[in-house]
């Protein structure tokens, strides 16, 4: 499995995290034409206390939010709107680490009536997709960003949550 999960919250285990992560990263690495047996992510499922400390502590940020990712290397294309640079073949294979948030998923998956496998499904895919140099800081980014989440969730069976 390309996913290493750290259950630091038990809420996670009886919300089927490590199910829902590796088939999200397997479809994820699929699409984009990586081999998952050759990659591997770091995924910390905490509470919100935890993840507001690691938002503090690296972003500046001492409020909880839902994911945060850390690339292991900066894939990220030059140009607006370009795809993201590969991973370098033979690489080591470690993409990166991710954090995610119990309570805020679950509060927003809430909020927008949707289930909370689809809402932390969407949010690993997400994080998966930073890992791996996408971004949606600029415009051209964020609408390539969207169109990919958006194709690899219906591969999964998880309705646009734009």
């Amino acid at each position: 499995m390309p996913v290493e999960v750290v259950i630091e919250d038990d809420r996670w285990r009886a919300a089927g995290l490590e199910g829902l992560a590796g088939r999200a990263a397997d479809v994820t690495l699929r699409h984009l034409g990586l081999d998952p047996g050759m990659r591997e992510i770091s995924l910390l499922a905490c509470d919100d206390a935890r993840i507001a400390a690691l938002n503090a502590e690296f972003r500046g940020k001492p409020a909880a939010t839902n994911v945060l990712s850390w690339p292991a290397e900066d894939l990220s294309a030059d140009a607006p709107g370009e795809v993201p640079l590969p991973p370098e073949p033979g690489a080591d294979g470690f993409l990166g680490d991710i954090a995610i948030a119990y309570d805020t998923c679950a509060r927003e998956a809430a909020g927008a009536g949707r289930p909370l496998a689809d809402h932390v499904t969407h949010l690993i895919v997400h994080a998966l997709l930073h890992l791996l140099g996408y971004d949606h800081v600029r415009d051209p980014d964020a609408t390539l960003m969207e169109a990919t989440e958006v194709a690899i969730l219906g591969k999964l069976g998880v309705p646009d949550p734009y």
